[in-house]
């Protein structure tokens, strides 16, 4: 990052890149001089078409010294709110303004019909400026007030230095063809005030202020709509979902009477009760449930089957990973497809988090095999080079460890379940999640794969559809002394504006092949839901 004390004023920066391009119009100059191309300037023989050849030329060189001066000069910096910006206008066939937001991407808007093009990009933090708000409490609002006026003083400075670097790239360029041909070089200089006078008013006339409600998306930004969808209304369905939260987990906590009623299969205290989450992405919802459900289900163990987060940013990690501290149970982890290493670090820093890439640990009596996801596609346009054979064979991997150990393992733990047949007969259970689609299946070698719905309700996503998705999660019991699953509970929670919550028990024996649609749950409710 730039020092504080770094000159602030812009003309350092403006005659260092005048300098450097007067040296390269030079350069052109030479070019045209000493190769084939004055052949390309020498004009009809008649006056009327010499002429005109004449003003076709000084027409050339305008253009050309403009645009050059444009691209090397056309730049400022300006800050905008805490951030330094920098605004740039180039020469393009259409126009268009382009918001660059390093790393995640930039957004593109059909702004004007000018040829040209504006590009803001936002770059470093300004210390001063943030310190400023952290330290300010007002600070912040007077900020978010003023950052249009930014943008607007920002344009005018970028508006300044682009007509006068126009303007002397044409006089530098047609200085350098014409030479002491004062009347040619004139003639250029009103030829550039003509082109940008031009392009400001064919911007100014086709300026299209609703362009910004249907920008166009480029690099991770491209999966925002699918994200966040119209702000306004998932903002609102939002508050609606955190005012009935409590509710929600009061019917969680309701759930434990109902097993009573279930006579087919009655957990033994000492039974080992695996919790089974995935795909929180980001539900700050999800972790009040998964607490309700491990207290009162007296869970020993949670096993998280991938897509913690959304985008996989340091920062995702850092703010989320802080519910799984909270927990009391131990949490045991495999990487998904939304999560990077940044997310696997910030939940290893969880003084209860155990996480699985291809290694094996015991934990409350069981043994645990997992393997991470070895993709990393956030951006949902993104096509990964793995492949479903990819995938299998990135899981043998866990495989050949399992085998190294020469002890049984009791569960597999991975996120996509297209690769859970190269684990059948290699471990007795499967856990999975990826597809939010709850489903149990017995694999050809005999192992039973698990995939778990998505806990987080598919993230902000789940609020965008009319039917809203709901928090699935399952109680596994595992018999203490042989491992071996026995029975396990199916449970959803009503998503945004729903007080439902629904129970299914399983037995063992009489699981063969059973499939429940996300947004299904089956029919045994608790009391008072």
């Amino acid at each position: 990052m730039p020092s504080d004390d770094r000159p602030s004023d812009d003309r350092h920066h403006s005659v260092g890149h005048a300098g450097f391009g007067a040296a390269k119009l030079a350069a052109a100059a030479r070019w045209l001089r000493h190769t084939g191309a004055p052949a390309m300037w020498r004009l009809p023989r008649t006056r009327p078409a010499r002429t005109a050849g004449s003003m076709l030329l000084v027409v050339l060189v305008a253009l050309t010294g403009a645009i050059a001066g444009l691209l090397l000069n056309g730049r400022v910096e300006h800050p905008v709110g805490p951030f330094r910006a920098e605004f740039s206008i180039s020469p393009s066939l259409t126009g268009q303004t382009e918001v660059v937001i390093p790393p995640l991407g930039s957004l593109i808007l059909d702004s004007h019909d000018a040829p040209a093009t504006l590009t803001v990009r936002l770059q470093e933090l300004d210390p001063k400026r943030a310190r400023r708000l952290v330290s300010d409490p007002d600070a912040i609002s007077r900020a978010s007030q003023s950052a249009v006026d930014d943008v607007e003083s920002g344009l005018l400075k970028l508006a300044a230095t682009g007509v006068g670097s126009a303007l002397l790239g044409a006089l530098i360029l047609s200085a350098l063809v014409y030479r002491r041909d004062a009347r040619r070089i004139a003639g250029a200089g009103v030829v550039a005030i003509g082109l940008v006078a031009g392009t400001a008013g064919l911007a100014y006339t086709t300026v299209n202020l609703k362009s910004i409600e249907e920008p166009r998306y480029e690099g991770l930004l491209v999966n925002v709509p699918a994200v966040v969808g119209d702000a306004r209304r998932i903002a609102d369905r939002y508050e609606e979902y955190q005012a009935l939260l409590q509710h929600l987990v009061t019917n969680v906590g309701k759930l434990y009477t109902t097993v009573a009623d279930l006579q087919v299969y009655e957990p033994d205290e000492n039974s080992i009760r695996v919790l089974h989450v995935a795909d929180l992405h980001l539900n700050p919802s999800a972790f009040r449930v998964i607490s309700s459900v491990a207290e009162q289900f007296n869970v020993d163990v949670i096993v998280d089957a991938g897509d913690f987060t959304d985008w996989g940013s340091e920062r995702e990690g850092v703010l989320y990973a802080d519910g799984i501290g909270k927990l009391e149970q131990p949490y045991v982890y495999v990487r998904g497809n939304h999560d990077s290493e940044e997310t696997a670090k910030a939940i290893a820093a969880q003084k209860n988090a155990i996480v699985l890439d291809n290694n094996v640990g015991t934990v409350a009596g069981l043994t645990f095999a997992g393997i991470g996801d070895p993709r990393f596609t956030p951006d949902k346009r993104r096509n990964d080079a793995y492949t479903n054979a990819g995938l299998r064979l990135h899981t043998n991997q866990l495989v050949e460890t399992i085998q190294a150990q020469r002890k049984p393992v009791d569960v597999g733990v991975m996120h996509d379940p297209v690769a859970a047949d190269v684990l059948d007969g290699v471990v007795p259970v499967v856990l999975a999640g990826h597809t939010h689609k709850r489903k149990v299946k017995r694999l050809d070698g005999g192992s039973l794969m698990m995939v778990q719905g998505s806990t987080g309700g598919a993230g902000l996503r789940g609020l965008e559809q009319d039917e809203p998705q709901p928090l699935e999660l399952s109680v596994l019991y595992f018999d203490r002394e042989t491992r071996a699953l026995q029975a396990y509970d199916d449970i959803a929670v009503g998503g945004a504006g729903r007080t439902e919550v629904t129970l299914e028990r399983h037995v063992l024996d009489r699981v063969e092949e059973a499939t429940t649609p996300a947004g299904k749950p089956s029919p045994t409710r608790s009391p008072g839901s």
